[in-house]
């Protein structure tokens, strides 16, 4: 106990030292105030005026306990934010969802009592809302970004939401500081530029001013940050959770969500023409893959560990900026998700479902991370300001499966109250005085018991400052390509910023996390390098955090584009479509125009788009058939286009016969092509036949590189 007090007295005089400057005299207040309020050379206040001495910390119990609902001033502040908009969404506005059922593989009662991860034959009810972060509703799918990956599970017990991210951490490690991150990452105030995008000062600025921030801008620059699909990103619940069994024992879980067809990018150029082109690309996708039946899939995994493990960690598990590296901790697929249905209304069901960290069930329960402490109440604020009502878990999306008993009642759009005279507990009419509370071998919920002790403070754990490890590790972990493109995305991000000294501080705080990073974007911003690292690189890498682990070889759910004009090869086509059909992915016919095109032996197929309707960043992979039609579209300069790019973005390109001709048109020069059997260079497969073994072979060379892209 003594000890406890002395590390709680040095705690409260550093606290004591903060107070005591932020009550030194200052400048008399202002009597008239204009009603533009400048910040100007003024301190910071609450909305009653109240001189603020911490902008950075939650009120805790200490500096590694639970938020306390008492801190008037995180209230305050996370309120107004949540009030912003209405009723848009203030960050994760742009979204799109679909139904699905999970089922766990065995039971995990040995570390959970949750009722649907027991019983592998019982399929629960998921709902799963994809979004981006930082644009507004009618922003584009396909900016650098965060994803958000909200599930919500329609247990037997009640509704559990994993509100998580397609990146494992965040920006922040105290959420009194959500507010000012998104502030600094939308559109600028005075003048509504940039939208759906962080290129630009204040972003930087805050960014550059935030060491903690340094490892999920790693992340976000990184290939992560631009998602061929949204079936094909990782899905994390970011934060350390609770998992309790019916011995009422606790262990920590961090959830991770694998997909089945692997985690896969597109490059800067080809997401800003796909942008340009299709602003509803990724939901679109997600749409049209479920109603062709390709269902997306992903592994629930779960990291589970203990205190005696978390005591070993050189990081804090409580800090959202930090990942629990898969070396130390292997992720264990517990389960499968499926999403199998399109909603029948996008408002009733993608614009009203509220996710909230708060609904949770039985066998799972929070910890005392303090960005997650202040989402539980974040969340359900934004909700009450969305709806301007309590009563939105009553709406269809939001309802249960389970039954509810409550005496909740009246209010904004009810449309449901309790049967009868009794709307209080206890009573004595209901028999047994009924509803009742229950107990926890009764599956009721029961927050863990957790031991907290300490000084009501503003302060964050010392465990919480190092902001650069990690960092260090994600680079390490890279490939020499995903290395290539952070660089060339740093370059083009700080290169919008039009503060010199921001950029400036930028190149030394990329310093830190790794020396050779730092030069490569000062040189691309035309600023000098450091010439010593502050630090030494401490060399350890991590596998499971470079894309190219997680590569599933699968062509499953792709696109092809099958190019044609009058004279192709009608049996290298059907040959063709047999294979793409075969390998799982799905193909579209393109022409010059729309309609039936005429093949060489006079049969005739029908082009779905036409180079006016369609474009090459479209596209997993491109196939050209031989035949006289070649001659034509060496002189159709679109057709020509979409061979040069789609090699420019790295696409397979499969060209048969007379279509090798294409690679000349297309200025692509230098390649092997087929002489008398199937060939493959760069990417480029090529064939001089048009049926049998050498041809199925042609088939199969490209199917292989679309599942590698």
């Amino acid at each position: 106990m003594d000890t406890i007090k002395a590390e709680a007295n040095a705690v409260i005089q550093k606290v004591s030292d903060k107070v005591s400057e932020a009550l030194a005299p200052q400048t008399p207040f202002q009597q008239n105030t204009p009603s533009i309020i400048s910040h100007d050379h003024e301190y910071l206040t609450s909305n009653t005026g109240n001189r603020l001495f911490d902008n950075h910390n939650s009120l805790k119990v200490g500096p590694r306990g639970p938020v306390l609902l008492e801190d008037q001033f995180y209230r305050e502040k996370i309120g107004a934010f949540d009030h912003e908009r209405m009723p848009e969404r203030v960050v994760h506005a742009r979204g799109n969802a679909a139904h699905g059922y999970f089922q766990c593989y065995e039971s995990q009662a040995a570390i959970t009592r949750a009722h649907f991860l027991q019983d592998p034959n019982v399929k629960t009810p998921v709902f799963l809302r994809f979004s981006t972060v930082a644009g507004s509703r009618g922003s584009t799918d396909t900016p650098r970004d965060v994803r958000g990956f909200a599930v919500r599970f329609y247990t037997q017990e009640g509704n559990w939401d994993l509100v998580g991210n397609n990146i494992p951490v965040f920006f922040i490690q105290d959420a009194i500081k959500f507010p000012d991150v998104i502030h600094a990452v939308k559109p600028e105030p005075h003048n509504e530029i940039p939208q759906a995008a962080s290129a630009h000062d204040n972003f930087w600025d805050f960014i550059s001013l935030m060491p903690e921030t340094t490892h999920m801008v790693m992340w976000v620059m990184s290939d992560r940050g631009l998602p061929r699909s949204q079936s094909m990103m990782e899905g994390f619940g970011v934060h350390t959770h609770r998992l309790i069994n019916d011995k009422n024992e606790s262990r920590y879980v961090k959830f991770h969500w694998k997909p089945v067809l692997g985690v896969h990018s597109t490059v800067w150029d080809e997401t800003n023409k796909i942008s340009g082109k299709d602003p509803d690309y990724h939901r679109r996708d997600l749409w049209e893959s479920i109603e062709r039946g390709d269902y997306p899939e992903w592994e629930l995994g779960f990291q589970v560990f203990d205190d005696e493990m978390a005591a070993k960690f050189d990081f804090d598990y409580l800090d959202s900026t930090k990942i629990v590296p898969e070396e130390l901790v292997p992720v264990k697929m517990v389960g499968k998700m499926v999403l199998n249905k399109n909603p029948d209304n996008y408002y009733a069901e993608t614009e009203q479902v509220a996710f909230h960290l708060g609904n949770i069930v039985t066998g799972i329960d929070h910890t005392n991370d303090p960005l997650l402490q202040g989402r539980l109440f974040s969340y359900i604020d934004t909700q009450l300001n969305r709806f301007n009502s309590s009563n939105y878990q009553q709406l269809p999306i939001n309802r249960p499966v389970c039954p509810v008993r409550n005496h909740i009642q009246d209010g904004f759009m009810r449309f449901e109250n309790m049967k009868g005279r009794v709307n209080y507990e206890p009573n004595s009419f209901n028999p047994k005085g009924c509803p009742y509370t229950t107990s926890f071998s009764n599956r009721a919920f029961v927050t863990y018991p957790a031991m907290e002790q300490g000084p009501k403070i503003k302060h964050r754990s010392e465990s919480f400052n190092d902001h650069f490890s990690q960092a260090t590790l994600f680079y390490n972990s890279l490939s020499e390509a995903e290395k290539d493109h952070l660089v060339d995305a740093l370059r083009f991000e700080l290169g919008k910023v039009e503060t010199k000294y921001i950029r400036e501080r930028m190149v030394d705080r990329l310093n830190h996390v790794d020396n050779t990073l730092s030069k490569r974007v000062a040189a691309g911003l035309g600023l000098p390098g450091p010439k010593e690292p502050v630090g030494v690189n401490h060399g350890r890498s991590s596998p499971a955090l470079s894309q190219a682990n997680h590569i599933k070889h699968t062509a499953k759910a792709r696109k092809i584009a099958i190019i044609v004009r009058e004279g192709f090869d009608f049996d290298q086509v059907s040959a063709f479509q047999k294979i793409v059909k075969d390998a799982g992915a799905h193909y579209e016919v393109i022409s010059k125009w729309l309609g039936n095109v005429k093949a060489s032996n006079g049969r005739e197929i029908e082009a779905e788009k036409n180079f006016n309707t369609t474009v090459s960043v479209f596209y997993d992979g491109v196939f050209i058939p031989g035949g006289s039609h070649i001659d034509q579209l060496k002189e159709t300069g679109e057709a020509i286009f979409f061979v040069a790019e789609s090699f420019k973005h790295c696409k397979t390109i499969a060209l048969a016969g007379e279509a090798v001709q294409m690679l000349a048109a297309a200025r692509i020069d230098g390649l092997t092509t087929s002489s008398s059997v199937a060939t493959v260079d760069h990417g480029v497969v090529t064939t001089e036949s048009s049926t049998g073994d050498n041809f199925n072979q042609f088939g199969k060379l490209f199917i292989e590189g679309v599942g590698s892209h």
